[in-house]
């Protein structure tokens, strides 16, 4: 999924930034309007947040340029009058986020948005294996495997991160959701048990003081 951030607040950008690259997003940011309607331009985005109050063209311009499109746009402004949301609504905004707002809520709100345009794989395959995250079953060359839900849940990591090196405390704190204290048992079990159960000893590689990377096999 990319995603375009025209925000003219650069740590605003770059905090939006990193908690959706966290996420698998590709990311792009545009300092102004002018920018943002460049790489409208010139490339193709999933969905586009877009600030309202900006240099250049403001956020209510650019909207009306990326209509055309049928790219999804998320508003995230300081301007939080009800006038204001009805107007970014009515001009074809298909939400409207305000300033200061919860990370967490911006990441649920773009999986809820990227849905409902039916943008997101509900479906992932990597060497054979067929993930299916709406039902999360997993089938290898067609045959059911049976994985538990945290099987299912560090596999599905690895293949959205795939070719990247990925540490164990990343892995540890998305899968199991608690703080890291060191202990490798409870991961290092979890990632020989699905190496068996899929076949994958070629395909997860130990990656030395590290972690975990899933990569293509020779």
């Amino acid at each position: 999924m990319k995603v375009l951030i025209v925000e003219d607040d650069g740590a605003i950008a770059n905090l939006i930034k990193v908690n959706l690259e966290a996420e698998g997003y590709g990311c792009t940011c545009a300092p102004d309007g002018k920018v943002g309607a460049d790489l409208i331009e010139k490339e193709s985005f999933d969905l586009i947040l877009l600030d309202i109050m900006l240099p250049e063209i403001d956020g209510y311009e650019l909207l009306e340029y990326v209509k055309p499109i049928g790219t999804p746009v998320i508003f995230l402004t300081a301007k939080s009058g009800v006038g204001d949301r009805i107007k970014g609504l009515k001009l074809g905004a298909d939400d409207y986020i305000i300033k200061p707002f919860q990370v967490g809520e911006l990441l649920a709100r773009v999986e809820a948005l990227l849905r409902r345009y039916g943008k997101l794989n509900q479906k992932l395959v990597f060497a054979g294996v067929e993930i299916d995250m709406a039902s999360r079953t997993v089938s290898r060359d067609g045959e059911a495997v049976d994985l538990t839900v945290k099987e299912f849940d560090l596999l599905v990591e690895l293949i959205q991160n795939k070719n990247v090196a990925l540490y164990r405390e990343r892995l540890y704190e998305k899968v199991w959701g608690g703080t890291y204290m060191g202990d490798t048992r409870t991961l290092d079990s979890h990632i020989q048990r699905l190496r068996r159960k899929l076949g994958w000893e070629r395909y997860i590689k130990t990656v030395f003081r590290i972690g975990y990377r899933l990569e293509e096999g020779e």
